[in-house]
């Protein structure tokens, strides 16, 4: 099916199969790598991206369903050499360890942020943590990043918040 996307700002046209996942897509055909597979059933969150802002699990998302819309992966967050906040909360925290499911992580920080400002609690942090699996961590460098991202962003959206400077 011919089908349209904006993927992390650049426009994607392509003819998709209509059973093709986004993650497929964003893997195979794009080599965005960053989105990872975990479970294929919307479990574990190491495929989470952002579509239209909003977080959403990209293994069991259709990508022919995303026609029009705007799709953004860990690789789109970054601005040339500047870390988006909540990527270099992460860092600063040391809120990864394998990596296998910082991605993820990073963006289901950024939709925390975008459900409950600056001052989310940690409480609702671990709450909405629910359904992004880590097993290398115990969760509280991700909390603490989740946190440090969350003030560094201001409750401000994805694309509007300043980053740190990635160190060549």
């Amino acid at each position: 099916m011919p089908t349209t996307i904006t993927i992390n700002g650049s426009e994607v046209a392509r003819d998709i199969a209509p059973a093709t996942l986004l993650v497929e897509l964003l893997r195979d055909d794009l080599g965005l790598t960053g989105t990872h597979i975990g479970c294929d059933t919307s479990q574990c969150g190491a495929c989470n991206v952002l579509v239209d802002g909003v977080a959403a699990k990209a293994c069991t998302l259709l990508a022919v369903a995303l026609d029009g819309r705007a799709v953004t992966t860990i690789e789109g967050l970054a601005d040339g050499e500047t870390l988006h906040p909540m990527q270099a909360a992460f860092r600063q925290e040391h809120g990864l360890q394998c990596g296998f499911c910082t991605p993820g992580m990073v963006i289901a920080g950024i939709e925390i942020v975008r459900r409950h400002g600056s001052d989310v609690t940690r409480e609702q942090i671990a709450h909405d943590l629910e359904g992004n699996l880590c097993r290398c961590t115990g969760y509280i460098n991700i909390i603490k990043a989740i946190e440090a991202g969350a003030r560094a962003m201001g409750g401000t959206s994805v694309f509007e918040a300043q980053g740190e400077a990635v160190d060549a």
